[in-house]
C-alpha cells in the first residue's frame, strides 16, 4: 500500500476542509474534485505567464529561486556594507548579532550563534570581535557554569543607534517596489521556508549526510 499517497490525499482534504471557502467549493466530493481540479488548472496558468533564463531548456523552478535567492542575498550585502561604510563595525553580521541581543535580550554564545544560523568557530568570531569592541559583555550562566551569558552593553547599544538609521533605509532599498500586500504574502511565504529549514538545520546533521537526510527524511516524507 502506498502510505505516502494516503498521506498526500489526507493532507489535501485537511486543506480543502480547513482553508477553501464553503461558498466557492461545496463540502463534499464534487467540491473537492473542482477544487483540485481548479488549483491544478491554476498553477498551469500561472506556470505558463511566468518566464526565467532558461525555462525552454528545462531549468526548473526550483534552480531559479535558488538563483533569486543568492541574488537577493548579495544584493543585501552590498547595501549593508554600505549602511556600515566609515563606521566601527567590520561586517553586517556584527551589528545583526547586536541587533538580535537588543531585540531578544541576553542568551549563551550557542543561542545566539544558531539565531544566527552560522557556523560555531565563525560565530564565536564575531562574538569576540564584538566583546573587543566593548559592545557586548559575558558572565557565567547560572544555569550552567560551561556557558557563557552574552549581554549588549550601552556602548554597544550606542554604537548600534548610530548605524539604525541607514541599516532601516537598507532594509528597505531590499524590499524595493513591492507593496504592503506583496511584503506580506512573501513574509507568509518565507516564515514557511524557513520553519521548514529550521528544522533540518537543529538536527546538526554531518554535511557528509546533509543532502541525504534532508531530501528523505524531510522533503520526501512532507510532499
Amino acid at each position: 500500500m502506498n502510505y505516502q499517497l494516503i498521506k498526500q490525499v489526507i493532507d489535501l482534504i485537511e486543506k480543502f476542509d480547513t482553508t477553501v471557502d464553503s461558498k466557492s467549493y461545496t463540502k463534499n466530493l464534487t467540491g473537492f474534485k473542482r477544487w483540485i481540479h481548479d488549483d491544478e488548472r491554476e498553477t498551469a496558468h500561472l506556470y505558463n505567464e511566468l518566464d526565467w533564463d532558461g525555462k525552454e531548456n528545462g531549468r526548473s523552478l526550483e534552480s531559479e529561486i535558488n538563483t533569486l535567492i543568492v541574488h537577493l542575498n548579495r544584493y543585501a550585502k552590498t547595501y549593508s556594507k554600505s549602511a556600515i561604510y566609515d563606521s566601527a563595525f567590520s561586517t553586517q553580521e556584527d551589528f545583526i548579532y547586536l541587533i538580535n541581543l537588543k531585540a531578544f535580550g541576553s542568551m549563551t554564545k550557542t543561542e545566539l550563534i544558531k539565531k544566527n544560523i552560522q557556523d560555531k568557530p565563525v560565530g564565536m568570531q564575531i562574538i569576540n570581535r564584538l566583546i573587543g569592541q566593548g559592545w557586548i559583555q559575558q558572565s557565567d550562566s547560572i544555569a550552567d557554569k560551561r556557558s557563557k551569558i552574552i549581554s549588549i552593553t550601552a556602548k554597544g547599544t550606542e554604537a548600534l543607534e548610530e548605524i539604525m538609521g541607514k541599516i532601516k533605509q537598507a532594509s528597505q532599498i531590499v524590499t524595493g517596489n513591492l507593496s504592503d500586500t506583496e511584503k506580506i504574502k512573501l513574509i507568509k511565504i518565507l516564515q514557511k521556508l524557513d520553519r521548514f529549514h529550521q528544522t533540518i538545520y537543529a538536527e546538526n546533521i554531518e554535511p557528509n549526510q546533509l543532502i541525504s537526510i534532508a531530501y528523505n527524511n524531510f522533503l520526501i516524507k512532507n510532499n
